[in-house]
């Protein structure tokens, strides 16, 4: 599996609520590690961060995102593709390592779900690759108009 895969889940809705499945095996045919949920306000941008051995199945699954990614193995011109994620859309996209990742918090606030699988152990941030939003091989309308929150590692 070394395409990305944009995967439509579906909802089902009645006066309770909505219930949803996160994840089918059948669908990416990968045995997951582990998952991690990020907590983002208005204008929180998150990324670009990618590694060499991380599959990676990411999914909003509350408030509405700005979700940015590209494969990292061109290096001098990015083709970065974006979707706007949110649970009423209820996608979910499996990437494969060499990927980089992004997302701008585009509601008051929104929670990101990164669903993880990689061979030995696990990457976290202080090793991953990071491609910082002043890279000039980054150019997104989207981000330039805003005034971002950004952790160091991002800018």
């Amino acid at each position: 599996m070394n395409n990305v895969k944009i995967i439509r889940g579906s909802i089902k809705r009645d006066i309770r609520g909505q219930i949803w499945t996160s994840w089918e095996k059948k669908k990416t045919n990968i045995n997951f590690n582990h998952d991690k949920f990020s907590f983002s306000k208005k204008n929180v941008f998150r990324g670009f961060h990618f590694d060499y051995k991380t599959y990676k199945l990411v999914s909003c699954v509350f408030g509405e995102v700005i979700f940015f990614y590209f494969n990292t193995k061109n290096k001098k011109k990015f083709n970065i593709k974006k979707k706007i994620l949110n649970l009423k859309r209820n996608i979910q996209i499996f990437l494969p390592p060499n990927y980089a990742i992004g997302f701008l918090c585009l509601s008051e606030k929104c929670i990101f779900h990164y669903k993880l699988y990689y061979k030995g152990k696990y990457i976290d941030s202080k090793n991953q690759n990071t491609i910082k939003l002043s890279d000039k091989r980054i150019n997104l309308k989207e981000i330039k108009k805003k005034k971002l929150i950004l952790s160091k590692r991002d800018f």
